[in-house]
């Protein structure tokens, strides 16, 4: 069984490395396009193509501008991208804050490679053609060349997930004989089918999934009724 872990902060490593002390499951983390794969037989390795992020040279002094007159407002940095939240700020003007954000940071970057999105309470810039559901596609086409995968799970609790989620059941539709299951981390407006309360119902789930996947106890298949936490 494979595990994948997403993320756009330099810390999915760190999560990885944590994480391996599980020898069931193959681990791998992703960042941008990048995939690094660790396994039970190799040592890591990692595709990492050659980005320039000058970009945020642009757009983090214009996203602190914003920040420094919207109290309650403040600036993620991720690896590949930068995000401002307001939801800590006052709605209606955190709300004209973001739009006003959003023409701003699309003026002083239209010549650059990025796309400016507007999300649940953010405004996120980050490189164009660059997301989880990119990342979820290229796994699964290197999954395909060796076999499909018979269950499919996507967790995520965060609104850069989304297109993960909206992408995965179309990605395995030719793959009828595989379980998908897109699954958000607390109870939140998603385009997951199901969901998971916290981060303990998620590692008691993994937990469950890599003991179903040993042979010596459990069938070679595990289905839905290993991942009974999953909530609808």
């Amino acid at each position: 069984m494979k595990a994948v872990v997403q993320s756009g902060r330099s810390g999915a490593d760190i999560l990885l490395v944590q994480l391996q002390w599980q020898r069931d499951l193959d681990w791998a983390t992703c960042r941008w396009q990048s995939v690094s794969e660790w396994n039970r037989h190799s040592a890591m390795e990692r595709d990492m193509p050659v980005m320039s992020f000058e970009w945020k040279l642009v757009a983090e002094p214009v996203m602190q501008l914003y920040t420094e007159s919207t109290d309650g407002s403040y600036i993620q940095y991720k690896e590949s991208a930068l995000v401002w939240h307001r939801r800590f700020a006052d709605p209606d003007f955190g709300s004209w804050q973001a739009k006003e954000l959003q023409n701003h940071l699309e003026s002083v970057l239209a010549s650059e490679p990025v796309a400016v999105k507007s999300g649940a309470q953010i405004v996120e810039v980050a490189p164009q053609g660059v997301s989880k559901g990119v990342v979820v596609e290229k796994l699964l086409l290197r999954m395909e060349r060796a076999s499909l995968p018979d269950l499919v799970l996507c967790v995520g609790d965060d609104q850069s997930d989304e297109d993960m989620f909206e992408n995965i059941e179309s990605l395995m539709n030719d793959a009828l004989s595989a379980e998908v299951f897109a699954c958000i981390v607390g109870q939140k407006p998603s385009k997951a089918k199901y969901y998971l309360d916290d981060i303990v119902e998620v590692i008691k789930m993994l937990q469950g999934l890599a003991s179903a996947s040993d042979p010596s106890t459990a069938p070679s298949v595990p289905h839905f009724a290993d991942i009974a936490s999953l909530h609808i």
